[in-house]
């Protein structure tokens, strides 16, 4: 065949090919440092299909975890120290442990009893008492229930050698499945270390120190906690002392007092302030007549989503007029609204600032990781502690829970905004307030949105907890519904609920699909 016939990509022998393979294979020697050859014929074999290719890597299948976390395969070195720590367990419990502790800790605890009702049956005897034969029964029954035991026990040490074989055949697949994967997940990581250097490569001897003693390390406290149980008790609870806990309460009790005491005018403002808004918007929105409020409902999303979803609200607040929910469903409307709106006011100006401010935004999000994760119930201990118990407490456990999606996502629509366009219009001569009006607002509106629209939902999933400081509305007839375990009530209430939830969705975020 003439050298023209052939695809330069397929040739193998031109100088570009052979360069590259001895490149390939000096990559390999200075990655892998030990046993090069072999690992240039594996990684070769494996290369040259994109599908898995099994190897046989003798040293992995021996030393196991330790192996691959010597290399740095780590993702591969835990999941297989599981394995091998379950079988190495099972041997141990097999060959050593005591299978039936348990069984004769429960002898022990009924033999005492079986001691008591044999004096109380001597007793009964002696005195000619009418409950010989209840006692009697009773001491019968004992003895034929430590009778059980005992052959239940009998029974589960009979079962070691089954036990140990089950560990056997577990650790030979393990290390049959470690010894078939390891060239293949090497070169996976060989290939990353093509591109990024930085990637540890070879066997540093630190490495396979320490991956030998976290891997003997875990599977040896394993073994003696599983084959020898409540030998030691330091494997079976944490050492503490009460006192660490009870001092810890009595520190954040303190602290807490001590806030409430020079921050009791702050407060007092703070609560005048939401309650103002709240009593504005339930003025709005529970005594102005319903005809008026349903129809401004209906027309606001007519006008940002369309007819038939005015159509679907129209039906959406029949429901809820019909069954009587819709005082507790304006009230609730009214709570989510001041929240919603203090969360709103606060959250896009604070995401403005943060987006250009990469310290700043480094130093707010551990603080709304911790507004999210947190347990609603765990920081409503403290808001009742500086607002008491009432409406504007639920107003800021719903803001403390749902304020922090405006924010991340303002933050991201403001990030997102193409830096050719800012550049583009600098060059015409924009300012700062015409670049943030004009360009990166527009631009990152769609992420704003939908910030908000997270903010109102994750707040309107608060209506139940907020309910228990004393919110009322619809989260009050569900917490009813729970307390009497009234079915009927807590479905309903729970579906106007998802109605208002649909609504205020749709009104927020229109029509865009």
């Amino acid at each position: 065949m003439n050298k023209k016939d052939i695809n330069p990509l397929e040739d193998t022998q031109s100088d570009a090919a052979l360069a590259y393979a001895e490149e390939r294979r000096e990559n390999i020697r200075t990655f892998v440092r030990t046993s090069p050859d072999y690992y240039i014929q594996n990684f070769d074999r494996i290369g040259a299909s994109s599908r898995f290719t099994p190897t046989f890597n003798l040293m992995a299948g021996l030393f196991g975890p330790i192996w691959f976390g010597a290399r740095g395969l780590w993702s591969w070195a835990l999941p297989f120290l599981i394995l091998e720590a379950l079988a190495f367990v099972q041997i141990a419990r097999g060959l050593f442990g005591d299978l039936a502790a348990d069984a004769m800790a429960r002898i022990a605890s009924i033999e005492g009893t079986l001691e008591l009702r044999r004096q109380q049956l001597a007793a009964a005897i002696e005195n000619n008492s009418d409950r010989v034969d209840a006692f009697r029964r009773t001491v019968d029954s004992l003895e034929a229930n430590i009778d059980g035991i005992r052959e239940e026990a009998a029974a589960l040490a009979a079962q070691g050698p089954w036990i140990v074989l089950t560990g056997v055949i577990i650790l030979i697949l393990a290390k049959l499945a470690q010894a078939t994967v390891a060239n293949w997940a090497l070169e996976a990581r060989f290939s990353d270390w093509l591109s990024d250097r930085s990637i540890r490569s070879g066997l540093p001897v630190e490495q396979i120190v320490f991956s030998a003693v976290f891997m003997i390390l875990i599977v040896s406290t394993a073994m003696v906690h599983y084959s020898f149980p409540g030998r030691f008790s330091l494997l079976s609870a944490f050492p503490t002392d009460p006192d660490i806990r009870l001092t810890s309460i009595a520190w954040v009790e303190e602290f807490i007092a001590f806030c409430v005491r020079n921050s009791e005018t702050f407060f007092e403002w703070l609560t005048f302030g939401i309650r103002s808004l709240l009593d504005a918007l339930e003025v709005i929105l529970v005594q102005t007549p319903w005809i008026v409020i349903a129809s401004l409902i209906v027309l606001l999303t007519w006008l940002t989503a369309g007819i038939r979803t005015a159509i679907y609200s129209g039906a959406f607040l029949a429901y809820m007029g019909l069954l009587g929910f819709w005082e507790a469903a304006m009230t609730t409307l009214a709570l989510l609204g001041t929240a919603a709106c203090l969360s709103i006011a606060i959250g896009i100006p604070l995401g403005m600032f943060a987006a250009r401010r990469p310290r700043f935004y480094a130093f707010i999000q551990p603080i709304m990781d911790f507004m999210q994760t947190m347990p609603a119930f765990v920081f409503m201990v403290p808001v009742i502690a500086f607002f008491g118990v009432g409406k504007p407490a639920a107003v800021v456990v719903t803001m403390i829970f749902g304020g922090t999606p405006v924010v991340r996502l303002t933050v991201l629509g403001l990030r997102g905004v193409p830096e050719s366009v800012r550049e583009a219009a600098i060059s015409f001569g924009a300012n700062k307030w015409y670049l943030l009006t004009k360009v990166d607002l527009p631009l990152a509106s769609p992420s704003i949105r939908a910030g908000i629209n997270q903010t109102i939902m994750l707040s309107l999933a608060m209506v139940v907890v907020a309910s228990l400081i004393g919110a009322k509305g619809l989260g009050e007839d569900v917490l009813e519904a729970l307390q009497y375990a009234n079915v009927g009530q807590g479905i309903l209430a729970g579906f106007s609920i998802l109605f208002c939830a649909m609504i205020l969705d749709r009104i927020v975020q229109g029509a865009r699909k």
